[in-house]
């Protein structure tokens, strides 16, 4: 496969995985902002812990509520808004039409199209529900007619490798700004946003099937990290990319990306069973991990791309 198809299928995937997760981030703030009780500010995320998130960086002031959805969600100017991602993927796939089935491009464009012709910032101020709703609907269809129409070739392996390494980055931010080091003694604010950040990721259900324990900073933190059975926790991520690498490099026993993911597995396993790994310990991996990830993103770039830059570079920060 050319290095140029390659690449725009990786970032494909990377946008829309983006544009998803942050629909999902700001529907579950604005749910968990709407059921949390005004005496108990801490089971929430702030919107400007938001905007820490999403690497944006910090106004002089607090901003507000407004001010925040309409950057995340349809400031064009802003790479990393739900509407430029959006808009970046559909570009791309205007380039790849011969390794995309029609049923995907189909799903892309007019997913691109509804965004502008709805009248997304009057939703954003009276029911901004119907907006994320209808990102998570279009981006869950463009996957599943991925899945059903898409041969299981190298460029289905970049796709979703895009995909994956987003969805772990995205997961990783959202635990590093939800769950912070220290121990201040501000436990309850921790768990606060750790609950609010599971009911964003849609896991508080899963968690509640998998892991008997309350859904406090320190289970939630480890469900999201470790838990290879809930399809967006960065270990499930980490083994899709990995399996991704390896199905799309026919020499990946001395792929660099392949094999550091390889070992990157193992630690998330081996840390995952360690007893007395805390609140800390979790932390601290999360650190190691977006550390890792950075590196493999730059591998992926080195041995895949030629080293062609990358769009919007995200891992190497927290």
């Amino acid at each position: 496969m050319l290095a140029r198809i390659a690449h725009e299928l990786y970032w494909i995937g990377r946008q829309l995985s983006r544009a998803e997760h942050t629909a999902r981030m700001l529907d579950g703030v604005f749910h968990a902002d709407v059921q949390g009780r005004r005496d108990d500010p801490g089971v929430r995320l702030s919107w400007d812990a938001l905007l820490a998130i999403m690497g944006v960086a910090q106004p002089d002031r607090t901003p507000s509520r407004d001010e925040v959805v309409q950057r995340l969600t349809l400031d064009r100017a802003y790479d990393a808004s739900v509407a430029s991602c959006v808009t970046q993927a559909r570009e791309g796939a205007r380039t790849v039409r011969d390794v995309f089935s029609a049923e995907m491009w189909e799903a892309i464009n007019t997913f691109h199209l509804g965004l502008l012709r709805r009248d997304n910032s009057a939703a954003l101020r009276t029911g901004p529900y119907s907006v994320y709703a209808y990102v998570k609907e279009r981006c869950g269809l463009f996957w599943g007619v991925t899945d059903r129409t898409m041969l299981r070739d190298e460029a289905y392996a970049f796709l979703q490798a895009g995909a994956r390494i987003e969805a772990a980055d995205m997961v990783l931010r959202m635990l590093r700004v939800a769950l912070p080091g220290g121990d201040d003694g501000a436990h309850h604010a921790r768990d606060g946003q750790a609950l609010a950040l599971l009911q964003a990721v849609g896991g508080f259900q899963a968690f509640r099937r998998a892991v008997p324990a309350p859904p406090n900073a320190g289970p939630v933190g480890r469900f999201l990290l470790y838990e290879r059975s809930y399809p967006d926790s960065v270990a499930a991520s980490v083994e899709a990319l990995h399996e991704a690498l390896t199905e799309a490099d026919a020499n990946y026993r001395n792929s660099a990306p392949v094999l550091r993911l390889g070992r990157l597995q193992a630690d998330l396993d081996f840390r995952s069973r360690a007893a007395g790994d805390g609140d800390a310990g979790v932390v601290e991996m999360l650190g190691h991990v977006q550390g890792e990830l950075a590196l493999v993103d730059a591998d992926i770039a080195q041995r895949y791309f030629g080293g062609a830059s990358l769009p919007v570079p995200r891992l190497a920060s927290a």
